[in-house]
């Protein structure tokens, strides 16, 4: 296993420990939200994901990215903290792409499922990322789930996320075998629009993955589920007297404006008279 020192520190835990220990009052961790899901259709896999980003109770950016790239037909949702989660991608993505300028061939999804899952475990579940591993390779479609702690799981259908129980339902309600492209993705769909409408962390819009061998498709922003009915700019308009007030004052100001010309000519010859003056003391 590779040496993952140098990039965490440890000491922020313990001392968290020690203190809580001391009888200090340990700090709540925030919750996430998120809702990621995948399926195996006949041909293929196809991973879906909602857009919102939280901040705590705060929705801070409602079109995000949580499909990251891992190579040309192997893709990863992410839910915990996105900026665990898109490190720990992109770090994977780098080590898998040496491996294929070195190699020359394609890397398989267990190579990618074997990186993550060390790197996860090496850190016991202090690098908050729950991923959704997809992709095809010449052994076919795979599909499987990593915890952060780094245990895994493998299954025809996953969810995970805060909203992961609302689209399970869905999946275990019309999950059939052999399903094709467009059925399979419907159903992810069904599936991650469940988890925006009955889970208050996951919202904003739906993205899409759909990976064949040698083939992969990304939809960004493939349905809109709370599209917006009217614009905010100039949305807003309240008549005079909507907001009731006791006292009204109007102060006028006086300013002072004072207006300069320049007139370049008398300019110019001001200048032609000084050098000319110049001249003649030299």
């Amino acid at each position: 296993m590779e040496n993952y020192e140098q990039s965490f520190n440890y000491e922020n835990c313990l001392r968290n420990e020690e203190l809580t220990k001391q009888g200090y009052e340990k700090k709540k961790q925030r919750k996430t939200g998120t809702t990621i899901a995948g399926i195996i259709f006949k041909d293929g896999v196809v991973l879906g994901a909602d857009t919102r980003a939280t901040e705590g109770y705060i929705v801070a950016d409602g079109n995000c990215e949580k499909i990251h790239r891992i190579s040309d037909y192997i893709y990863c949702c992410g839910a915990g903290t996105s900026a665990d989660t898109e490190n720990t991608t992109a770090l994977i993505s780098s080590k898998l792409e040496l491996m294929r300028l070195t190699t020359g061939r394609e890397p398989r999804v267990q190579n990618a499922l074997t990186l993550l899952k060390q790197y996860l475990y090496h850190y016991h579940g202090y690098v908050s990322a729950a991923l959704v591993l997809g992709g095809v390779d010449f052994k076919g479609p795979h599909l499987h789930m990593i915890h952060p702690h780094g245990s895994t799981s493998t299954l025809p259908f996953l969810t995970m996320g805060s909203g992961s129980l609302a689209a399970m339902a869905v999946f275990e309600a019309e999950y059939k075998t052999d399903l094709d492209e467009e059925s399979a993705k419907n159903l992810v769909h069904k599936a991650i629009t469940a988890g925006i409408f009955n889970d208050l962390g996951s919202g904003g819009n739906v993205d899409l993955c759909v990976m064949k061998f040698q083939n992969t498709q990304f939809f960004r922003n493939f349905d809109k589920p709370n599209k917006r009915k009217f614009s905010r700019i100039n949305a807003y308009r309240f008549p005079k007297g909507t907001t009731q007030f006791l006292e009204e004052k109007v102060t006028l100001l006086r300013k002072n404006l004072v207006i300069e010309n320049l007139d370049k000519n008398n300019n110019n010859n001001d200048n032609d008279n000084n050098d000319n003056n110049d001249n003649n003391d030299l």
